[in-house]
């Protein structure tokens, strides 16, 4: 299997349609995401904001894993939260911490659970898998301990688990938090050879290079979103003025 077959080759990706109308979502009446209308299909999309405010939980409404309170949320046409199958083939996502996402003791057992997951038989996905480790160059993890991994080999586990899938889209949720700097690179080397769509999600505009759209929320809403060159300088403005104030001594009451 090619590295193109895998769909980690050519840098000319496509996008997938997202579509999210007044989107709610709360907990214990607590309003975390508010009124978020938004549609984009452009290949590389970002979401900024600061901690807090609801990036992690719009990557999860979107990925399909918990449904907004009120609103809608449709990737591709499809409602990921009631529709598993699409989901599987719409969608993959990386976590900020991989030991929340790795559930199998070696390396070739976890890039093979996804393919299960899409219904191929047991030789089948683990024959696959393998190919996906030979196309990343990595034919010798297969049978390595992800427990004996750094942090970032245990990234690159989980995305190729992930590109095994070929998913349409997939949403990378603070990839980078804690990683130093080569590795830092390398993930992003992977990551930009991706034909699919990308969405990712940080609270730094730097990671974004490239992109062409950008959403910055602000306490669970929309407070800018469009072509990139124009809501990252408008971001980072703003974060630079909250850091020359003093509104971290600030008590909730």
């Amino acid at each position: 299997m090619t590295l193109e077959r895998l769909n980690i080759e050519t840098p000319n990706a496509s996008g997938s349609q997202i579509v999210l109308t007044d989107l709610c979502y709360s907990v214990d009446g607590k309003g975390i995401l508010q009124g978020i209308t938004l549609k984009t299909s452009a290949p590389r999309i970002g979401i900024v904001g600061r901690n807090g405010s609801g990036k992690s939980t719009l990557a999860r409404i979107l990925a399909g894993l918990i449904e907004p309170t009120s609103g809608s949320a449709l990737v591709n046409g499809h409602n990921l939260a009631k529709d598993r199958k699409a989901a599987l083939a719409e969608v993959g996502i990386l976590f900020q911490n991989p030991d929340h996402q790795i559930i199998f003791p070696t390396v070739l057992e976890e890039v093979s659970f996804g393919l299960r997951q899409l219904g191929q038989a047991k030789k089948t996905a683990e024959e696959n898998a393998r190919k996906t480790l030979d196309a990343f160059g990595k034919a010798h993890w297969a049978d390595a301990y992800v427990n004996n991994l750094s942090q970032g080999q245990k990234h690159l586990v989980c995305l190729m688990a992930v590109v095994a899938m070929q998913p349409r889209m997939i949403i990378l949720d603070e990839p980078y938090s804690g990683l130093d700097i080569p590795t830092k690179h390398q993930l992003t080397r992977y990551l930009s050879r991706y034909q699919g769509a990308l969405l990712h999600i940080t609270h730094d505009p730097s990671d974004l290079s490239g992109y062409d759209d950008v959403v910055w929320l602000e306490q669970g809403a929309v407070e800018q979103s469009g072509a990139a060159d124009v809501v990252i300088p408008a971001y980072v403005a703003q974060m630079n003025t909250l850091g020359g104030s003093d509104d971290i001594s600030d008590l909730s009451h």
